[in-house]
């Protein structure tokens, strides 16, 4: 077994790996960008190195800095956790031949299966069909309505080296397929890295399931059981459950040995998913995302597998101790993923902000995988994944009974959260009768009146600032330039001088003055984040529902519209602009 292992990710599933080290006696060693400098996975790990920066391109995926920061750790082996670099072959290519373990599988299957278009020929070769799209990456638009006439409308443009619904966009007619394009490619290059896109069929009415496995170096492959991630808006799951229910016992078989022949048939190492849509009693194959799962949780409860364990198992060369008759599924789980994200009716809002209070249940039954505690901030240049609520019944209405008394003892301030729209979801009666897909959420659900009150923020005027100094310090008679973060009043009982005091934030109404009235012409974003294009100029006609500008708020895309019929006045940014809740960015005057 490893004796240093480094987690090359952040929040809550850089607390789940650093928690398994921990159990094994392994020392675990946390990465950190600037904003990272104190969070909780940075707090747990034995020890912890600077990337600097912001962004997840400064910090997370700057593969030189990572590469620096393994070297000067010693570290033994790599885990990747999911996004960022779980799915990069070239960087897994440059940890192996440094002689570092990538806990995960080898670069060559990563590139057969992260390559979105490669993976549907390897699942052909395997007898494994797909759902009717293209085996060659889009070139422009017209790739797009040339597929619409042959197959039809509405066609998903996917990311070609991602997943997760990053990158993913529906296009509902022709008119659609060059916005529909740029959107897709900027969200995979921002998340992934990397802007190839492919296209398939949407199909009208499916259900999300997938079937978790497990491979060793010894050529022993075994699933483990199914999930059902159908609960999703904007191609992104909300609620996850395992096993996948309401599926005849043979189907859920045939799904089980065809992702097992997927498998092997790359030559696959660790565990990796292998994903389905199911509708009308039949499954194609979507993809295999050659990583651990953000749901991988629910799959542990029904199986009393540790998952993470057995990644680092296997990544160290030990054989499965199991095979697949060994494997019994007891009973039922549900996942929810708490996001700093507000229903908003439907809207589903990025909610970045400082929790001020979190206060998770317990209970038999319930399990809290989080990345944050009170305190902690939830940034917008990252996912807004706070943590995950689990829960364990014996079977599908007794999880479905536990997980609404968990929510409802949850307590969440500072940021608003998906909860609401969970309780929303596990309280219909679609959902407990399995009737739901995953389309559902955006086209049944009703969430009128329902948000994620955020509740009150800090005073940023009572909070007290830290500033960065840099202190000589002795170790053993060696000398080292520390960086440290003091807080203000010791600097100032100290009369301590030096770098300049960072300035204290102030709160405002927006960088356009006060939010105006809807329907007044003063267009205000409804949350923190970045401007990635601007769609109009001053003098241009407009109406209520023409998108003006599109904002990149958490890694997910938001437009935004004009609110009233009228005439573009004043346009106050642009491309690249950073803005706060409620500033103003386009002014519009009415129309008479």
């Amino acid at each position: 077994m490893f004796s240093k292992v480094l987690i090359a990710n952040r929040g809550e599933i850089a607390v789940r790996v650093i928690r398994a080290c921990r159990e094994l006696g392994i020392t675990s060693v946390a990465v950190y960008s600037e904003l990272d400098r104190e969070a909780l996975h940075v707090r747990l790990a034995d020890e912890a190195y600077a990337l600097g920066g912001q962004t997840a391109a400064e910090s997370y995926i700057n593969a030189d800095k990572l590469i620096e920061v393994i070297e000067q750790s010693g570290a033994e082996a790599v885990h990747p956790g999911y996004g960022f670099f779980s799915e990069n072959a070239d960087f897994a290519r440059r940890i192996t031949e440094a002689g570092v373990a990538f806990i995960g599988p080898p670069p060559e299957a990563i590139e057969v299966m992260g390559d979105k278009i490669s993976a549907r020929h390897a699942a052909e070769r395997v007898n494994v069909q797909g759902v009717p799209g293209t085996t060659e990456l889009i070139e422009g638009p017209d790739d797009v309505t040339a597929f619409g006439e042959e197959f039809g409308y509405p066609i998903a443009i996917k990311a070609a080296y991602g997943g997760g619904g990053r990158g993913m966009k529906v296009v509902a007619s022709a008119d659609e397929a060059a916005a529909a394009l740029e959107s897709a490619q900027r969200e995979a290059l921002a998340y992934f890295g990397r802007d190839e896109a492919y296209m398939e069929r949407y199909l009208t009415k499916p259900r999300h399931v997938e079937v978790q496995t497990i491979s060793d170096t010894h050529g022993n492959h075994v699933y483990l059981g199914t999930r059902d991630c159908s609960a999703q808006r904007r191609h992104q799951k909300l609620i996850e459950e395992a096993p996948a229910p309401g599926i005849d016992p043979e189907i859920i078989t045939a799904m089980g040995e065809a992702a097992v022949a997927v498998a092997a048939g790359c030559n696959y190492v660790n565990a990796g998913t292998v994903e389905f849509l199911y509708q009308d009693g039949e499954f194609f194959y979507l993809e295999m995302n050659t990583r651990l799962q953000v749901e991988h949780p629910v799959t542990e409860l029904i199986t009393g597998v540790d998952l993470v364990e057995l990644q680092l198992r296997v990544a160290a060369g030990e054989e499965l101790p199991f095979t697949q008759d060994d494997i019994q599924i007891n009973g039922h789980a549900i996942e929810c993923r708490i996001n700093a994200e507000d229903p908003a009716e439907g809207a589903f809002l990025p909610s970045p902000g400082t929790l001020t209070e979190l206060d998770m249940a317990a209970g038999i039954g319930v399990r809290w995988d989080g990345g944050y505690e009170t305190g902690d901030e939830v940034s917008q240049f990252y996912d807004n994944l706070t943590g995950k609520l689990c829960v364990w019944g014996r079977d599908r209405d007794r999880a479905i009974a536990r997980m609404i008394r968990a929510l409802e003892e949850t307590t969440i301030t500072g940021v608003a959260t998906t909860i609401p729209a969970d309780l929303a979801i596990l309280s219909h009666p679609d959902f407990a009768a399995i009737e739901h897909s995953t389309k559902w959420v955006e086209e049944v659900l009703d969430l009128t009146g329902i948000g994620g009150a955020a509740g009150a923020p800090p005073d940023a005027d009572d909070a007290e600032q830290k500033v960065e100094r840099n202190v000589l310090v002795e170790v053993g008679g060696k000398r080292f330039d520390v960086k440290m973060w003091i807080p203000e009043s010791e600097i100032a009982a100290s009369g301590g001088g030096g770098a300049a005091a960072r300035p204290r934030p102030r709160r405002s109404g927006g960088g356009g003055g006060a939010i105006a009235a809807a329907g007044t012409g003063a267009v205000a974003v409804p949350m923190q984040g970045t401007i990635v294009k601007v769609l109009v100029e001053v003098g241009q006609e407009v109406e209520a529902a023409d998108t003006v500008c599109v904002l990149e708020a958490m890694k997910m895309e938001n437009n935004i519209a004009a609110g009233v019929d009228g005439t573009v006045a004043e346009v106050k940014v642009e491309t690249g602009s950073s803005v706060s809740n409620g500033d103003v960015v386009i002014i519009i005057t009415p129309a008479e």
